[in-house]
């Protein structure tokens, strides 16, 4: 993999300034030259500091394995690529135990005091819902939030802030599309998550079978604070549907398919959202307890030998050894955490000015560019009116001890046409 020289021109590369800014880690430092005026804190011509936020601890906590992944890339272009563009990349990761509050004290610490050159990463519905009127007041790039709720893309107010994975209304789409396929008079019955995440989802999937003979016939929602959620499974159990649509986040996900495996007298079609579609949710559970269980996704599984050859996948396995001793790369959420940071190198790579202003732009001006990490015909790809870099998945059915991909790649722009705010 190379990662190609950021910012300014060949023709400009002679004007030194206008391709570092005036240097340092000073707030409000601004760029000269072709730049001029645009923000450099946090960017010189020799370093690049990124802030993350994610739930290290609390009901969330599974996701801390993202940015070990992320941190490994990092530190791979470091060493052997000499950084992004001549850059090395400094990630400070805070933990917000998925409480918006905290993540909003720990944004201000990343911008104010770290001085951070962009946030890179803020995981959780809520938490970035928390935090995106403060980045965009202080117009710091929010870059590729770890969550698919459809607002990054369809809203106009907070241009410093994109998402990166596919929406949770497409995702939604593509279920009810299987479904109206295999089980055209399914009766189905969801546990969600009581904020943001969990309506989003829930109401695209309403939304998509308006007009089919797919039916709700029970919702319950938990709280996040929530111990667990036997409850509402066995009143989900009640409702007799034939199909389980599970709307969690891992935690709650393991919790929802270990009540599904110990009721033998219910025995719905469980289909899990992406997010908590990790080895590592399904472990605890047994996996001979979560046979036929149906997701999607949108990057390779690392342990999928289907990308034994895989440059990409050599390239990640190797490098986490490497750089992140004592881990298992076959992870998904490691995985997860290599993609999304090659994306932002690439992002970064296209920018024509190595500013926030020029980090931001490029973020929504993304032409078909392709991750190593990403499926085969899945790239990122932004426009005037278009905030949804990546907007194809293909479903998956888990066999024996991994996830098996099924029927083709689905592109939701061309399937279902564009979201819209």
């Amino acid at each position: 993999m190379r990662v190609s020289v950021v910012g300014c021109t060949a023709m400009l590369l002679v004007a030194v300034a206008a391709c570092g800014g005036r240097g340092g880690n000073e707030t409000g430092t601004t760029a000269s030259g072709p730049c001029q005026g645009q923000q450099t804190t946090g960017i010189t011509d020799k370093s690049l500091k990124l802030g993350g936020i994610y739930p290290l601890s609390g009901p969330a906590s599974a996701y801390g394995d993202i940015p070990k992944g992320i941190k490994a890339y990092f530190d791979y272009v470091n060493a052997e690529k000499n950084g992004i563009g001549g850059r090395k990349v400094e990630f400070v990761v805070r933990d917000d135990g998925y409480q918006p509050p905290k993540a909003v004290e720990e944004a201000r610490r990343l911008v104010e005091q770290e001085q951070v050159f962009a946030l890179f990463q803020t995981l959780g519905t809520p938490s970035t819902t928390a935090t995106w009127d403060y980045t965009n007041q202080h117009k710091v790039p929010q870059v590729f939030v770890a969550t698919g709720a459809s607002k990054w893309g369809t809203d106009t107010q907070h241009p410093w802030t994109i998402g990166w994975q596919p929406n949770y209304i497409s995702e939604a789409r593509i279920y009810a599309q299987y479904l109206k396929k295999d089980k055209p008079n399914a009766k189905v019955a969801v546990l969600y998550q009581n904020d943001d995440f969990g309506k989003d989802l829930l109401g695209g999937f309403k939304r998509a079978i308006e007009g089919s003979g797919i039916t709700v016939v029970g919702e319950q929602s938990y709280e996040v604070t929530d111990p667990s959620v036997d409850p509402q499974m066995h009143n989900l159990a009640g409702s007799k549907a034939d199909v389980f649509l599970n709307v969690t986040t891992p935690k709650f996900a393991s919790q929802a398919l270990a009540a599904d495996a110990k009721n033998t007298s219910w025995n719905p079609l469980h289909i899990l959202n992406n997010v908590s579609a990790s080895i590592t949710v399904l472990k605890p559970v047994g996996l001979e307890n979560v046979q036929g269980v149906v997701s999607s996704s949108y990057y390779k599984d690392p342990r999928d030998p289907t990308w034994n050859d895989d440059a990409e996948m050599k390239l990640y396995k190797a490098k986490m050894q490497q750089y992140a001793p004592g881990t298992d790369p076959n992870v998904p959420f490691f995985a997860y955490g290599w993609g999304v940071a090659d994306a932002f190198a690439k992002t970064m790579s296209a920018a024509k000015c190595p500013t926030r202003e020029g980090l931001r732009d490029a973020m929504r001006s993304l032409s078909n560019v392709q991750v190593g990490m990403l499926l085969p015909g899945v790239t990122m790809n932004t426009a005037a009116g278009d905030g949804f870099p990546i907007e194809s998945m293909q479903l998956m059915k888990f066999k024996g001890e991994r996830w098996e991909l099924f029927g083709d790649v689905i592109d939701t722009r061309k399937e279902f046409g564009p979201l819209t705010g």
